[in-house]
């Protein structure tokens, strides 16, 4: 595990741990990132530190500032031509966790990454659009959705009053939000297009229903696959 006395550094007023590996996955996601994008995932990391340091302080503060930073490594939308991290046959939260694993198993000390840290990781990151499942996972996975789903949503959904909005727009005020929701349509609306058999299980789909000329998860969806098995006919 991480020590508990790492360094640290102020940004927008929150206090976040300063280590050589989150100021590497910082510069790393940026390569990757739109303006909008990258602001919305130190946003997030804020965010997600604020309120989990009321609820969730003993967590590991080093994994959680790694997955927030990485969460949207699989956004299509800022990666050149054939990039490496984007596949052609997986969710863009997967195409995250793991391009968030391959980072750390090459910059990361391998005696302090082991196999539960690095699963952490990958968990905040593959989850973090699945509320139903993220917030009964480790803390670590949960703070991360913490900030993302605060700066998407803002205070006023964040439950039990734990971030103020003092405290959001101080952030906001640092790293503003440049037509964040603009840019998710786009990076949604692109999934559908690009590899459409990857959203129709999940809410990727629901933009591609209503935005994407073409798109259709008509007998795509579970219970159209479960309806048409046969098994019990055998």
């Amino acid at each position: 595990m991480t020590s508990p006395s790492l360094p640290t550094r102020v940004l927008a007023g929150v206090t976040i741990p300063d280590t050589p590996l989150i100021t590497k996955s910082l510069e790393y996601t940026r390569k990757y990132s739109t303006d909008d994008t990258y602001n919305h995932i130190v946003r997030s990391l804020l965010l997600g530190f604020i309120i989990a340091d009321k609820v969730l302080p003993t967590r590991d503060r080093e994994a959680h500032a790694v997955a927030a930073i990485m969460h949207d490594l699989g956004f299509p939308i800022g990666h050149p031509p054939h990039s490496e991290i984007i596949s052609k046959d997986k969710r863009f939260e997967v195409d995250g966790a793991h391009a968030a694993r391959k980072f750390l198993q090459k910059e990361g000390k391998a005696e302090e990454w082991d196999k539960h840290r690095l699963q952490l990781v990958w968990d905040a990151i593959a989850l973090h659009t699945i509320g139903s499942i993220v917030f009964e996972k480790e803390p670590e996975v949960q703070a991360t959705s913490y900030g993302i789903w605060a700066d998407f949503q803002g205070p006023d959904r964040v439950p039990g009053g734990l971030l103020t909005w003092d405290e959001y727009n101080a952030v906001v005020k640092e790293y503003p939000r440049l037509g964040l929701m603009k840019g998710l349509k786009a990076n949604m609306c692109h999934l559908c297009e690009i590899k459409p058999e990857t959203t129709y299980d999940n809410t990727v789909g629901e933009w591609g229903d209503r935005y994407v000329e073409g798109y259709s998860r008509k007998g795509k969806l579970t219970q159209d696959l479960l309806e048409t098995c046969t098994l019990d006919d055998l």
